[in-house]
C-alpha cells in the first residue's frame, strides 16, 4: 500500500491556510487548489456556448468533453452513461420522470437513505399508480444494514425498480452493493439505483464491478466543484424516455436527463480531480483508506466504551465495513447544545441534525430534532485534529455527568 503523506495533501487545498478544523466533510469537502485554478481559467478563456466553429467555442467544447470524459473514467463507465447536474437531488427527480411504469407495478425504496433517494420514488408511485415496498433494516437497532437476503423477500415479478445507498451519509457502513445488484437482476428488467454519494469520497468506485443501473454521486463532496453525477448503463437507459425538446438527439444519458446547459466551468475542472487522486490502486487512493482508518479508529475507540454515548452506524473501525463518518448520541445532552458549544469555544467545525435522513434518524432510532452528532472525516484531517475534538467533547460531556 502506497504511503500517505497528509501534510502533502493538505497543501493541495487553499482553504486549510484558514483558521477551521473541518469536520463536516459529508455535507462538503474543501475544493482542490488546481479546480479552483480550472474554474477561473475556463471564464477567463472560453466562456462561450460550445458547438460553434470559432477558436474560443472549439475550446470551451473540448474543455467540457474533458469532463465528460473523466466522469465517466471515475466510476469505469462509458461518456454516454454519464449526466452532470446541479445536485443528486435534482438528478434523481429527473431521472424518476423518464420512467413510465405501468399501474401495479413494485418499486423497492430503503427507508434508512437520504430524502433525495426517497422522495422521488414515492412521488413516481403516487403519479404512475405503482406499489411502493418499505425495506426496513431488521438486523440491528443502532446498525441498520441493507441485507440481500432481506431484500429478496420484498422481490416479485412485478419489481421494476429497487432503490439504496452505498453509505449512509449518517451511518458511515458500507453495503454489499455488488450482491444486491445480483439480487434485484433476478428480476427480469428490474433496475437498482444506488446513492453513492457518501461512499465515493472514500473509495474508488466501479460501476461495471458493482452491476448497478443507476449510480449518483455528488463531486462537492470529492474535492471538487458544487456539481452532481448520474451513471446510467445503456441496458438501463432501454427503459428510460428522454425529457429533451424532440427535436434534440436522444441517444445518451445526457441527451436524456440533462435540461437545457448546465454548469460548463464546474464539469470541465472534473478532470483536476482525478489528477489528483489518481488510478483506483494508487495515487492518493493509495494510502487513503489506511488513513481515514486511523482517524475513525482514534474517535470510536473514545466512544464506544462510553456508556452514555451510542454510536448510530458500524462500531467497528475496518475500512472494509465503514467509512469515516461517525454519527453518536450522548445520554441527556441535546445534540444541538453538543455541538454548538463547541462551535462557541473552538474552531471545530461539525454538525448536529437529520442531515435530510429524517426516517432513519427520526423514525428508526426515534430520536428527538436535534438528531444525532455527525462528525465527518476526510483523507485530509489529521490525528491530531480528531483528537483535539475528542477533547473538546470530553470536556462539554464530563460537566453534564
Amino acid at each position: 500500500m502506497a504511503s500517505f503523506d497528509v501534510e502533502a495533501a493538505r497543501s493541495k487545498f487553499p482553504a486549510f491556510k484558514e483558521d477551521q478544523v473541518f469536520l463536516d466533510n459529508a455535507g462538503g469537502s474543501q475544493v482542490l487548489g488546481t479546480v479552483v485554478e480550472a474554474i477561473s481559467d475556463y471564464l477567463i478563456k472560453s466562456n462561450v456556448q460550445f458547438g460553434g466553429g470559432y477558436k474560443t467555442s472549439k475550446a470551451s467544447t473540448s474543455r467540457y468533453d474533458g469532463g465528460i470524459t473523466a466522469g465517466a473514467k471515475f466510476l469505469n463507465a462509458q461518456k454516454d452513461e454519464i449526466a452532470y447536474g446541479s445536485s443528486a437531488t435534482q438528478l434523481l427527480r429527473n431521472l424518476s420522470f423518464t420512467f413510465q411504469f405501468q399501474e401495479g407495478d413494485e418499486i423497492v425504496v430503503s427507508a434508512i437513505d437520504h430524502e433525495a433517494n426517497i422522495a422521488p420514488w414515492k412521488n413516481l408511485a403516487e403519479r404512475l399508480k405503482l406499489v411502493i415496498k418499505w425495506w426496513i433494516p431488521q438486523d440491528s437497532q443502532t446498525n441498520p444494514r441493507l441485507l440481500p437476503e432481506d431484500l429478496r423477500s420484498l422481490l416479485s415479478p412485478k419489481t421494476r425498480l429497487v432503490t439504496c445507498t452505498h453509505a449512509s451519509n449518517i451511518l458511515g457502513t458500507i453495503h454489499d452493493v455488488k450482491a444486491i445488484a445480483e439480487a434485484v437482476h433476478t428480476i427480469p428488467n428490474a433496475l437498482l439505483c444506488v446513492d453513492g454519494v457518501s461512499f465515493a469520497p472514500h473509495r474508488p468506485v466501479d460501476v461495471k464491478e458493482l452491476g448497478v443501473d443507476f449510480y449518483v454521486l455528488s463531486w462537492y463532496k470529492i474535492f471538487g466543484p458544487h456539481v452532481a453525477m448520474l451513471y446510467g448503463s445503456r441496458r438501463a437507459q432501454e427503459q428510460m424516455h428522454t425529457l429533451g425538446h424532440f427535436f434534440n438527439p436522444s441517444v445518451t444519458l445526457e441527451n436524456k436527463i440533462t435540461l437545457g446547459s448546465c454548469c460548463y466551468e464546474l464539469v470541465q475542472s472534473i478532470p483536476a480531480v482525478l489528477e489528483y487522486l489518481g488510478p483506483p490502486q494508487a495515487g492518493s487512493w493509495g494510502g487513503l483508506h489506511a488513513h481515514e482508518t486511523q482517524l475513525q479508529t482514534s474517535l470510536l475507540e473514545y466512544l464506544n466504551p462510553k456508556p452514555n454515548i451510542t454510536v448510530y452506524g458500524e462500531t467497528s473501525a475496518d475500512e472494509k465495513l465503514r467509512l469515516p463518518t461517525v454519527s453518536f448520541k450522548v445520554d441527556g445532552v441535546d445534540s444541538k447544545e453538543l455541538v454548538e458549544t463547541l462551535e462557541r469555544t473552538t474552531n471545530f467545525g461539525f454538525r448536529w441534525g437529520a442531515f435530510y435522513s429524517n426516517y432513519l434518524v427520526h423514525e428508526y432510532f426515534k430520536l428527538d430534532s436535534s438528531g444525532v452528532v455527525r462528525v465527518s472525516m476526510a483523507h485530509y484531517n489529521t490525528l491530531e485534529e480528531v483528537q483535539g475534538l475528542i477533547a473538546a467533547i470530553d470536556s462539554v460531556i464530563s460537566t453534564k455527568a
